[in-house]
């Protein structure tokens, strides 16, 4: 070997070390890298498990009346609904839908400190007549779950009777293009007590029974929600708050992101997404005062 060979090879020798130095330094460098996204993932997701529950009152209303003689359980006067909407403005609580309440558990999105939801059902015209205006002179917002087939019904007569009609589709549009009235799943024609209890299964039919008839009729009334406003429920409101155990499995196959009943209770809304589902009510009768009626749910 010459002196020139050996030049070359222990500069060759001093660039292979070199370079065997520096893929260590970047293999310890990755590592380091790596273990600190782990770390800090493992953290974030931790303080999402740990974080507090949220405290959701929901209320339920069905429909409004002037005439003292129609109020009672499920009917109230307009001035109830405004005493209720100055009060929550009053005591700092801030209505919400069930989109945000959704992208909470899901995305993470910021709720309100003092959230509440006023949901409406059955879709009752003097929802649009009285609880609308009100809405927007409070800026407040509203969960509305019409009935369908009673939605089509009323559409095709144009029956407006502010005592017993149902909202058109025409009134279901202004109402959502406000941005203050959200529209969810209360079914399209299993709002009964004839042959079954709302959407719940009867004792005499097979659960394959149940799931055609229920995912039908579920199904008919996102499709008229999607065909006249241009989207689907991710809610299924229960008629009368019957559940059905088969329902819940049926309603997640479509689709759904949540469901409501008729329980008392105030929920708590986590991170966990089947905390959606089953989210209790209290029923909002013409009595008591606006003071009252919620202090006995925020207690």
């Amino acid at each position: 070997m010459n002196g020139k060979s050996g030049v070359s090879m222990f500069v060759l020798f001093r660039v292979s070390k070199k370079t065997v130095w520096f893929g260590m330094v970047a293999w310890c460098v990755a590592l380091v890298l790596f273990l600190l996204h782990f770390v800090t993932s493992t953290v974030k997701t931790d303080a999402a498990v740990s974080e507090e529950p949220i405290a959701l009152p929901i209320i339920m209303y069905h429909g409004l009346s002037l005439n003292p003689a129609k109020q009672g359980k499920y009917v109230i006067s307009p001035k109830v609904l405004e005493a209720d909407l100055q009060y929550l403005k009053q005591n700092g609580y801030t209505t919400v839908t069930m989109a945000e309440v959704i992208q909470y558990v899901m995305q993470g999105e910021a709720l309100p400190e003092k959230p509440i939801m006023l949901t409406f059902d059955d879709g009752n015209y003097n929802n649009y007549v009285y609880a609308y205006p009100l809405m927007k002179q409070y800026q407040s917002r509203m969960v509305l779950s019409p009935i369908g087939e009673a939605v089509d019904r009323y559409t095709k007569l144009g029956n407006c009777e502010v005592e017993y009609a149902t909202c058109h589709w025409q009134h279901l549009r202004e109402m959502q293009e406000s941005g203050l009235v959200e529209l969810q799943n209360h079914s399209y024609q299993m709002h009964s007590l004839s042959d079954r209890k709302g959407s719940s299964k009867k004792a005499t039919e097979t659960a394959e029974q149940y799931r055609l008839d229920f995912t039908n009729d579920v199904k008919r009334m996102q499709q008229r929600l999607l065909d006249e406003l241009g989207k689907e429920a991710t809610t299924f409101v229960y008629p009368f708050g019957a559940v059905s155990q088969e329902s819940v499995a049926l309603l997640k196959e479509m689709g759904f992101q949540a469901t409501m009943n008729c329980e008392s209770r105030v929920n708590a809304i986590t991170r966990d997404s089947d905390c959606l589902f089953g989210l209790g009510r209290y029923l909002r009768t013409s009595t008591p005062d606006s003071a009252t009626f919620f202090q006995t749910i925020f207690s």
